[in-house]
């Protein structure tokens, strides 16, 4: 059963108690809140604290992303709580749909799996698994006018917002990803992070015709890693595989399916804008490229690159139980253009 909630009995994360499913109020306009959030989170820590948290816009720590376990700079999670915590929350909450939240409170609770069933000396572990091990960065100085941003991230999770004049101008790269990405307790009682976006994307696969394969299904070796990790702009060539306008009407239901498990992760203003430039540049010019073996647990990787985007979706790691998946901005990352 493929789902995006993840009951676990965390003492961690219950020790966060009511702040992780504290629920704050939608604003109009999302830049504006995630300003008003920002303030609220900076005026809550103290001034050591501030400075771990707090960066110039320009400050090349802003494009210094990555998704892996590895020393971070900013303020981790894990030392706040109180109403530092709860702000804290707030802020990351502003940048997500319920979906979005959701899928990070996920990936995050994950940490916990890994520190229970990975090898070694529990101290070790705890330390390289820690479902509060998330940092959050400000860039710039949070405003309602003027130029600032901000991330939250950790292992799996990188979400990096720019903010312009109260408006979202980039919310890119933004990557989420699931160890185990199958979790599975018996009958009934499968827990699949991320499975949505895998299962409807073979989907598109199993329902192409031998002519199809042979544009859709580009190797059966998959890539051992999303492209460019780690690299300000995104990593890609020109698009291959089965175009939307060569796809049955099946087939662009899927895709339109496929897009809304990715767009639904953010907030209502910035989903509408990100669908908008790509309706724009022309479904009918998005392609979907397959790369490894067609069936479930299996080592795979698919893209779908349009002339404005593109999504990365890796499962090939721990026996294709550990997935990888982004969405890049093909105009610029982190705002700035592409280079």
């Amino acid at each position: 059963m493929a789902t995006r909630k993840l009951v676990l009995a965390l003492t961690v994360i219950c020790a966060m108690g009511a702040f992780l499913v504290a629920q704050t109020q939608q604003t109009p306009k999302t830049g504006i809140g995630m300003a008003e959030a920002a303030k609220s989170f900076l005026s809550s820590i103290t001034a050591e604290q501030r400075q771990e948290a707090t960066f110039k816009y320009d400050d090349p720590e802003r494009l210094n992303w990555h998704f892996i376990p590895r020393p971070r700079k900013g303020l981790p999670l894990k030392a706040l709580e109180g109403e530092p915590l709860h702000a804290a929350t707030k802020l990351i909450r502003s940048g997500l749909s319920e979906a979005g939240y959701d899928q990070t409170l996920n990936v995050m609770s994950l940490e916990e799996i890994l520190y229970l069933i990975e090898p070694g000396e529990r101290a070790a572990r705890r330390e390289r698994r820690d479902p509060t091990k998330y940092y959050i960065s400000i860039f710039g100085t949070p405003s309602d006018t003027g130029l600032w941003g901000w991330r939250v991230e950790g292992h799996h999770l990188s979400l990096n917002f720019s903010v312009k004049d109260g408006n979202v101008i980039s919310s890119t790269p933004e990557f989420f990803g699931a160890n185990p990405g199958t979790i599975d307790a018996g009958k009934g009682r499968q827990i699949r992070v991320l499975g949505p976006e895998e299962d409807i994307a073979r989907q598109i696969l199993k329902l192409c015709t031998p002519e199809q394969q042979k544009q859709c299904w580009i190797s059966k070796e998959a890539p051992g890693e999303v492209p460019g990790p780690n690299i300000p702009q995104p990593v890609v060539g020109e698009p291959v595989g089965l175009f939307v306008s060569k796809m049955s009407d099946d087939q662009k239901k899927l895709v339109q399916e496929l897009l809304g498990e990715y767009l639904k992760n953010l907030p209502a203003d910035v989903e509408e804008a990100r669908r908008k430039t790509l309706n724009d540049a022309g479904i009918e010019k998005i392609a979907f490229a397959w790369y490894g073996e067609p069936d479930l647990n299996q080592p795979h990787h698919y893209r779908v690159q349009g002339p404005t985007f593109v999504i990365e979706y890796n499962n090939t790691q721990n026996n294709a139980n550990h997935v990888h998946s982004m969405w890049r901005n093909l105009a610029g990352d982190f705002g700035l253009p592409a280079k």
